[in-house]
């Protein structure tokens, strides 16, 4: 029975040379295509493709803003700077952006869907439908359609939801919330849309809500007496323990709030 003979040293030197060589060829070669490939002008990125929401910014607008701020090829260019670029643009919300095969770019955009204004009068700044505050031209929305929401920005998201929780309370009224404000001090104010100034007080919203229920249930009892209708309001407490102080155009007086 025969055994094979061992390989030669020189044999096995000249093998791995051999394998050494081979291996430093292809790293070369595909260093080399993908150099051609990063300076190849075919991968340039030639156009930009716009998907989504444009409401408020034309397709055309857009690339034009964003593609100065664009470098490197299809391979190179970087697409977190691209997203940001495109949420940079005045209502863009969110932005996705993917590569086209073989130099172009696609974007999806998400556009903020304002609710409210957001601040004082000077402010150009709306409030989103997820309470984020934005900042756009705030010539591109109606004012009269929207209310005007305040308070400490990092709150915005908690002013919405009071928002929405009071807004249906007040339609059977015919009144509607124009200014809701969250004081510096944690206090709730509003404004009615016929002017009236509401002072709702602190507390859990459960609490604000609360009284703000009792307060709408039993407000056409109280200004039925005096011959009134709720758009005669024009101020109301409703920080007292056990019901509310309100004020209505020529009659001023002090209700115990009706009992449910």
């Amino acid at each position: 029975m025969s055994s094979a003979l061992p390989m030669p040293f020189d044999v096995r030197l000249m093998n791995l040379a051999a394998t050494a060589l081979f291996s430093a060829c292809l790293v070369l070669l595909t260093a080399a295509g993908l150099w051609w490939a990063l300076r190849n002008p075919a991968f340039a990125i030639v156009g930009i493709t716009v998907e989504g929401d444009v409401t408020h910014n034309s397709a055309a607008t857009l690339r034009a803003n964003v593609a100065p701020r664009l470098a490197g090829n299809f391979f190179t260019v970087n697409l977190a700077s691209a997203r940001e670029a495109f949420e940079a643009v005045p209502w863009v919300r969110r932005a996705v952006v993917r590569r086209e095969f073989p130099n172009r770019l696609r974007v999806r955009l998400e556009e903020q869907q304002a609710v409210a204004l957001w601040g004082s009068d000077s402010e150009a700044r709306l409030l989103n439908s997820f309470g984020e505050v934005f900042e756009a031209n705030v010539g591109d929305v109606e004012p009269g359609e929207l209310p005007r929401l305040a308070g400490p920005d990092d709150q915005s998201t908690q002013v919405l939801a009071m928002y929405r929780m009071l807004k249906p309370m007040f339609e059977p009224l015919d009144l509607a919330i124009a200014e809701l404000a969250l004081t510096a001090r944690g206090s709730w104010q509003l404004e009615m849309d016929n002017g009236a100034a509401v002072e709702l007080g602190r507390g859990t919203p459960e609490e604000v809500t609360t009284r703000t229920r009792r307060f709408v249930q039993t407000l056409n009892q109280v200004t039925s007496r005096y011959s009134r209708r709720p758009e005669a309001l024009v101020s109301a407490d409703l920080r007292h323990g056990d019901g509310y102080a309100v004020r209505l155009r020529g009659v001023t007086t002090t209700a115990d709030a009706v009992k449910r």
